[in-house]
């Protein structure tokens, strides 16, 4: 893939490998940002598993899928969001209310933004799944 957004391509990988059935996929190069929106899926029940593999360079994931991700994608521009504003991108983003997970960079780290709603506290939204 190219591009210089690596999230992207990381989130476009994903959601193609679960569209044609497969159960693993390399997400590579690996970086922070990426390792914890794989933790939020992770959390949330849309993957099994990942594990960061050393290559040498600057790494990779490989990612245990389930079959549980509809579609998944980075939000662009990344929006500022405040406690109380995620219902209206889960209106944008999602198909269904309480369907699905807004992925959210806070002050607090990355977290779903059921998570950042219950602390009270907004952030920039980076990337969606359903």
């Amino acid at each position: 893939m190219t591009g210089n957004d690596p999230l992207a391509n990381a989130l476009s990988g994903i959601d193609n490998a679960e569209s044609v059935g497969h159960l693993d996929h390399e997400v590579s190069p690996a970086s922070n940002e990426i390792g914890s929106v794989l933790e939020v899926f992770y959390d949330r029940g849309y993957i099994d598993g990942f594990t960061f593999v050393d290559d040498g360079k600057a790494g990779q994931f490989e990612v245990e899928l389930k079959g549980a991700i509809n579609d998944c994608g980075p939000v662009l521009p990344r929006y500022s969001a405040g406690a109380d504003e995620f219902e209206k991108w889960e209106k944008r983003y999602l198909p269904a209310r309480d369907y699905g997970t807004l992925v959210v960079t806070t002050s607090h780290g990355i977290m779903s933004h059921y998570e950042a709603r219950d602390e009270g506290i907004g952030g920039q939204i980076i990337a969606y799944v359903y």
